[in-house]
């Protein structure tokens, strides 16, 4: 019997399970392999270090890292790629580079680097999620290092200006879902009829983009261009983790209603005690009220009254 595995990450909103790019892309594998991971999404009762998520845990390992995750599991015998050719696999490899050095920079400054994309969606959206005073510092924090690791990446010369640097990733970006798109063609996910690791990865990178309403959406807009890409997005989400509007999973929400309709039940037997207790109290014999002897104290104020005893 394999060990029990329990995946820590970020929770979702607009119909994703999660916003968290990584966080998504290791959910929609282990979907995709089969692997009996319990989700733990972060709320506001987390203690974990956040910005270390996704985390997964088995037994005393916890391993972080998509790829390391990925590898984890299919040391465990769920592989979401154990049909494909080693030229496939390659291919998937490329890909992954792929998305990791033109889409992500761009997709970090969407959620973490655009002003009003930052202000109005991604900071009140983690800190929600972030104990207090956590909540007022670590939002700020993952911008700063956001920031920090395009800068890095990209801003090498003749690319000097943060304007500059903006509008090449954001090129790139757009070149690298033109690629994926034609990649796609007409087939239902990227290697046929069944999702592998790279599905996981675009579906984890894109699906964000997609679905969050953002108010900047120049990446958005060029992403909804391209349907394919957008059916692919669509489809996992139906096929594997079934989400009501409101971002629950129905599993989840049938969960909920029996919780409720339990909760509801033992309210009602306890109601029906309490209203056989007092059936009970109303037919048992009545005895008059006893009178307490009434003490009467001295009228006299000196030192051996009782009242003065008491006063401080």
């Amino acid at each position: 019997m394999a060990a029990p595995m329990e995946l820590n990450c970020w929770g979702g909103g607009w119909g994703l399970p999660s916003l968290h790019p990584e966080s998504l892309t290791v959910m929609a594998y282990a979907k995709f392999s089969g692997a009996p991971v319990t989700v733990n999404t972060i709320d506001n009762t987390w203690r974990g270090p956040k910005e270390d998520v996704p985390v997964l845990i088995s037994e005393d390992i916890a391993i972080s890292q998509p790829a390391k995750i990925l590898n984890f599991l299919r040391k465990q015998k769920y592989n979401a790629d154990y049909e494909l050719s080693a030229k496939q696999g390659a291919d998937t490899l490329a890909y992954i580079a792929l998305l990791e050095e033109k889409l992500l920079p761009a997709l970090l400054h969407t959620f973490w680097v655009e002003a009003e994309n930052y202000c109005s969606v991604t900071k009140p959206w983690f800190a929600s999620r972030i104990a207090f005073p956590l909540s007022l510092y670590l939002p700020g924090k993952m911008s700063r290092e956001a920031l920090n690791r395009i800068v890095l990446t990209r801003g090498v010369p003749p690319l000097y200006s943060l304007t500059e640097v903006e509008a090449q990733i954001y090129r790139d970006a757009k070149e690298c879902l033109n690629l994926l798109s034609k990649r796609l063609g007409i087939s239902q996910f990227f290697f046929g009829d069944t999702p592998t690791t790279l599905d996981a990865f675009v579906f984890g990178f894109l699906a964000p983009i997609y679905k969050v309403c953002f108010p900047r959406v120049q990446l958005q807009e060029h992403l909804k261009q391209l349907p394919n890409l957008c059916r692919l997005c669509d489809d996992i989400l139906t096929c594997y983790f079934r989400l009501t509007d409101s971002g629950h999973s129905a599993a989840g929400q049938d969960t909920a209603d029996a919780n409720l309709q339990k909760l509801t039940q033992l309210v009602n037997k306890e109601s029906n005690l309490i209203e056989k207790m007092d059936d009970n109290l109303r037919k048992s014999p009545q005895h008059p009220p006893r009178k307490l002897t009434t003490l009467k104290l001295a009228a006299s104020g000196g030192e051996g009254s009782p009242v003065n005893r008491l006063s401080p």
